[in-house]
């Protein structure tokens, strides 16, 4: 089979996107998260860093090699260039002269100001799907104000679904950061599949404030339809969810949801048949209602048995369970195993590197997906110019 263009060498053949070129011009989470996302499915993704220090990830509690960068960029290409220099923008416009897409998390106006405007990228590739993630958007009052995780998280109103307003503390993942890659992602292949239809690329904005608000529609809804104010736990007595300490004291969570056989085998794996009586918890409402009183109650018979133990039972009664995994624990969980969730990489100079794994199946494999290990800064610069120089018949120089 011949290699389209813009398909490196070690793109598997079924890979989706193979032949499919991102140039990404990006930091931190959001677009190299986007960019690993395509990057999975084939597409030949060129990371342009700065060659001093390249993507501040890179030296993440010293080094240039840190676990948060790996997290965001297997499957890439990194190539050093000085966006600042004359021949650093026109090694970047050779680059885009047959891309495919540009992918950038600058902030508003920073790419006009280099001379890679809408307009000049228009011009250079009318088939070049352009897009940006910003904080706020390209617009507004907030448009310029620097943006992270915990910022987005607050101000589209996620943080107070998390955080005790009496002992006000952050915690968790990444959240705003990555389901905003998540939906430039999704984004990117929308106008990729329109653009076989006019042949004209198109200009996708995302940002991380609607993007967060849009990964959790649900307390909007809450507000807008019934006047209820979410916190911490209107989801969770919602859904009948419960975290529980057994015996040896390791943690199990329960998720009883809505459907009243999970309720009564909940009962009939605890051996408590006498709440399903109580006039608190006869009802699903009622154990709405009732969500502390019940997880008090429950909760004397959770610390009678380990958590090996209640597992077992609450298996065996049809129950929706799952022990509360630490990270260790869950890289050696059995499910986590047998479907391969976790691989390791090899990077020639940097050595093993464990990630895990795009979530797609394809035809029930994962086989197409490239396998090579996030690179070192610089590491393609020589191999992509020569690329360009092949393509155009002349030099390029960083």
């Amino acid at each position: 089979m011949n290699a389209p263009k813009n398909a490196p060498v070690n793109v598997p053949d079924t890979a989706p996107l193979r032949g499919t070129r991102v140039v990404e011009l990006s930091t931190m989470i959001t677009a190299p998260l986007a960019g690993m996302m395509l990057a999975d499915m084939g597409a030949d993704v060129i990371k342009v860093e700065r060659p001093d220090g390249g993507d501040p990830f890179r030296s993440f509690r010293g080094g240039a090699y840190s676990p948060h960068f790996c997290a965001y960029n297997r499957n890439k290409r990194s190539v050093a260039l000085d966006l600042r220099s004359d021949e650093g923008r026109k090694v970047l416009r050779a680059l885009l002269q047959d891309a495919d897409v540009l992918l950038d998390n600058f902030r508003p106006g920073v790419l006009d100001r280099l001379g890679f405007s809408d307009t000049a990228l228009t011009e250079l590739n009318p088939r070049l799907v352009r897009c940006n993630i910003s904080g706020f958007g390209r617009s507004g009052p907030y448009a310029q104000r620097p943006a992270y995780d915990a910022v987005a998280q607050a101000i589209a109103g996620m943080s107070s679904l998390f955080v005790d307003p009496e002992a006000p503390a952050l915690s968790g993942p990444t959240i705003s950061d990555n389901v905003t890659g998540l939906y430039a992602a999704y984004g990117i292949l929308a106008a990729l599949m329109e653009r076989e239809r006019s042949g004209v690329g198109r200009r996708v904005d995302v940002n991380m404030l609607e993007a967060t608000a849009a990964f959790m529609p649900d307390p909007f809804h809450y507000y807008g339809q019934m006047g209820l104010v979410s916190d911490p736990y209107l989801r969770v007595r919602t859904s009948q969810s419960y975290a529980f300490r057994c015996s040896d004291g390791r943690l199990l969570n329960v998720h009883m949801s809505s459907q009243e056989k999970f309720w009564t085998g909940f009962l009939s794996a605890i051996e408590r048949p006498e709440l399903a009586t109580d006039p608190r918890f006869a009802t699903r409402e009622g154990r709405i209602e009732n969500y502390f009183a019940l997880a008090e109650a429950a909760q004397t018979s959770f610390s009678t048995r380990t958590r090996a133990e209640w597992a077992a039972r609450l298996a065996e009664a049809d129950v929706p369970f799952a022990s509360v995994n630490s990270v260790p624990e869950a890289l050696a969980d059995p499910q986590a195993e047998h479907l391969g969730t976790f691989m390791e990489l090899e990077h020639p100079t940097e050595g093993t590197v464990r990630t895990v794994r795009n979530p797609v199946w394809i035809d029930g494999t994962r086989d197409g997906q490239p396998r090579t290990a996030p690179p070192t800064l610089g590491e393609h610069t020589e191999e992509i110019l020569a690329e360009i120089a092949e393509r155009t018949g002349s030099g390029a120089a960083a």
